[in-house]
């Protein structure tokens, strides 16, 4: 058995791929730190294929696929991503693209063309990581959330074909809420809420994967904001949130 994950040198993705090692299976393992890499290398006990490559450039995307297509890939986690914070006509545009090609484009095309190659042979699974924030407009931190909301839709539409098809392909979307990982250190902010430890979510992710759960929520607070959050106005939720951000300027 044999798993590819993006974002795989810090946070979830690096927690995902050692709680998938602990279930044998080996690891194709994708980022820009070869030397974090290297590090999760010596921690688990199946094979590592290390791949060192920015996802932000869609070349690299295809790259990517040709490197692994030949892997027979059983399980594809779509981790990469990051986050930054301010208003949205002070923000720098080209690290908002940037943003827009990892957490949108690669999502996208590696979703695209793993999901071919499972449907011919009927069997694999796909995580694509969103966060909570795919629930909601996010003022001050506009490009990121709506880059998650794009990955919860995409995944939740793929999900309702694959179950016409009645395919035994299975795609699930990840939608935590705050995690202790470097994702606020790139962003520039601190969590207002109290985060979840990275390896939990990874083993809640990885188990309900395999369960074929299509949309997953870990932490009882999040499930309690995903359900809550569809009966507030979406202005008003807005300025709520514009509120909340404030709150987490370093």
């Amino acid at each position: 058995m044999k798993a590819l994950i993006t974002g795989a040198s810090s946070g979830i993705g690096y927690s995902i791929a050692k709680y998938l090692s602990s279930l044998n299976y080996d690891l194709i393992v994708v980022a820009r730190r070869k030397e974090k890499l290297e590090e999760l290398k010596k921690q688990v006990k199946t094979n590592v294929k290390i791949i060192c490559l920015d996802l932000s450039k869609e070349e690299n995307c295809y790259k990517l696929y040709e490197l692994t297509k030949k892997d027979n890939i059983d399980i594809l986690i779509n981790n990469a991503g990051f986050g930054d914070f301010g208003e949205f006509d002070k923000t720098n545009l080209d690290r908002e693209l940037e943003m827009i090609n990892v957490n949108i484009k690669s999502v996208h095309i590696l979703t695209k063309l793993y999901l071919k190659d499972m449907l011919k042979k009927d069997s694999g699974h796909i995580l694509n990581v969103a966060s909570m924030a795919a629930y909601a407009p996010g003022p001050l931190m506009t490009t990121y959330y709506s880059s998650k909301s794009y990955v919860y839709r995409l995944s939740q539409s793929i999900i309702s074909e694959l179950r016409h098809k009645k395919s035994k392909v299975n795609l699930s979307v990840l939608c935590p809420g705050p995690v202790n990982t470097e994702f606020n250190k790139v962003a520039h902010v601190e969590f207002s809420f109290s985060a979840l430890e990275s390896d939990y979510v990874a083993k809640y992710a990885i188990d309900k994967l395999l369960k074929g759960k299509g949309i997953i929520i870990p932490g009882i607070m999040m499930k309690l904001n995903s359900f809550f959050s569809r009966f507030v106005p979406s202005n008003i939720l807005s300025k709520i949130i514009y509120l909340n951000q404030k709150r987490k300027i370093k």
